[in-house]
């Protein structure tokens, strides 16, 4: 009986997320579309995204042959912005916006849904990709033109490091069944998989990656990963990047890293550098043969638990044992941008199973990410907290409220409404008690040892 119980458990199949992903399809073809956003709002979007839309629409023709007519890159780009902004349940429902009121900086012009399909599943996903390569270092310029508080551990980190960076990928929703040859599918297959590389201190992507394999591994990312890292970076990343190898060139290009150690992790100690009751930091040997490199173990025990990761900074001085776990602990601002483009911002929803419009999908609701993220931040300065106190996903529900008010005439610009109705739109988050750095040093301080 045992042994048929340990097999029906080694044979158990991981639950299925379809259904999830079926009820949030659902729920998005079934609601009803949101009204136009305010003209403040509008000119955000427009400010940065159309000058780029323009500039690489110059180009289209010239590198991929795209032709001139109506449904060009820069009214492509206003259409699928406005599909994701107002929440539009199918391509049809924007084909009718389109027709009769124009989307955003795209005025009205008559098109069918056919021919809307057909230019998504045609326009190159690489010219959407263009666009939101030219726009983010726009908005991380912004970023450092601003001045407000950042946590204590960031902000060293900004002071040692060229960029504080992590990266992390997850798997897209479902597609649906219904369309294109995806019709006699026998299941609702996987869109694929994204890995980002955010920075940390801004939490805005510098780069984003695609594979259409959702079953792609975090490992097939490294290659892309380690071409755009800076000299004199660091990076945080979680245990399912773990590579002796990479490690070893990560510290050949001076990029400093912080990662998780795995429980089955086999090492040899070299040294002991710090010791007490629930803090250890060891220098151990990892790896074998050519990939055999010495790194540096720290552990510290939070309420009962031991908590372990890894790092290539081998100095206690350049990097104490509180920044280790401090900064890793920063590794979930990843998780979080993920959860506002995949559950806010509906990347959890696709109009198409074509791969080509899955990515225009895909670019433009990171584009649209960055722009909530550009005007949290303009927030965060104004009200003077660190842009971690304010809520990104209220600051992005709080934009109907401004569309009411401008309607009333109570208000006319945008970040002043927001900072002076702060606490009634609850954009300040309610403080929680976590692993704060103050702890940590408390923790490590060999005097309280």
């Amino acid at each position: 009986m045992i042994c048929d119980m340990s097999e029906k458990a080694k044979t158990q199949k991981k639950k299925s997320t379809v259904r999830h992903t079926r009820a949030i399809q659902r729920d998005r073809s079934m609601r009803p579309i949101a009204a136009p956003p305010a003209e403040q709002v509008s000119a955000r979007l427009q400010e940065v995204i159309l000058p780029a839309a323009q500039a690489k629409q110059e180009k289209a023709h010239h590198d991929f042959g795209v032709r001139a007519r109506k449904l060009t890159l820069v009214v492509m780009t206003a259409f699928v912005i406005s599909l994701i902004w107002r929440q539009v349940g199918s391509v049809s429902d924007g084909v009718r916006l389109l027709n009769t009121e124009g989307v955003l900086w795209a005025t009205a012009i008559a098109v069918s849904q056919q021919a809307m399909s057909q230019r998504l599943g045609t326009l190159p996903a690489e010219l959407f990709l263009r666009v939101l390569t030219s726009v983010l270092p726009l908005f991380h310029a912004r970023w450092q033109e601003r001045q407000r508080p950042l946590p204590p551990e960031l902000a060293w980190a900004q002071a040692h490091y060229t960029q504080v960076v992590a990266c992390d990928g997850s798997t897209l929703d479902a597609l649906l069944r219904k369309v294109g040859l995806l019709r006699d599918a026998p299941v609702n297959p996987l869109a694929g998989r994204m890995t980002a590389l955010l920075d940390l201190c801004s939490r805005l992507p510098c780069h984003v990656w695609y594979e259409p394999d959702p079953a792609a591994h975090d490992q097939r990312f490294w290659p892309r990963i380690l071409t755009v890292l800076k000299t004199g970076a660091l990076l945080i990343f979680d245990l399912g990047y773990t590579n002796f190898q990479v490690f070893a060139r990560l510290t050949a290009a001076k990029v400093t890293f912080i990662t998780r150690a795995k429980r089955n992790l086999s090492f040899q100690v070299e040294r002991c550098l710090y010791r007490s009751a629930n803090v250890q930091d060891l220098l151990v040997w990892v790896g074998s043969g050519a990939d055999r490199q010495l790194l540096r173990l720290v552990k510290v025990r939070y309420r009962g638990k031991w908590y372990r990761y890894l790092t290539n900074e081998l100095d206690p001085e350049r990097l104490p044992i509180a920044y280790v776990v401090a900064l890793y602990w920063q590794r979930w601002r990843i998780e979080d941008a993920y959860a506002i483009v995949k559950r806010l911002l509906g990347l959890a929803y696709f109009w198409t199973g074509a791969e080509n419009g899955v990515c225009l999908q895909l670019w433009a609701t990171w584009m649209l990410y960055a722009v909530l993220v550009d005007l949290t931040d303009a927030v965060a300065e104004a009200l003077q907290k660190p842009f971690a106190a304010i809520s990104l996903e209220m600051v992005y529900r709080s934009l109907y409220f401004f569309g009411q008010a401008v309607l009333r005439g109570a208000a006319t610009d945008l970040v002043a409404y927001l900072v002076a109705n702060a606490k009634l739109l609850g954009l300040l988050k309610r403080k929680r008690k976590r692993l704060s750095l103050a702890l940590l040093l408390d923790l490590t301080n060999p005097a309280k040892a």
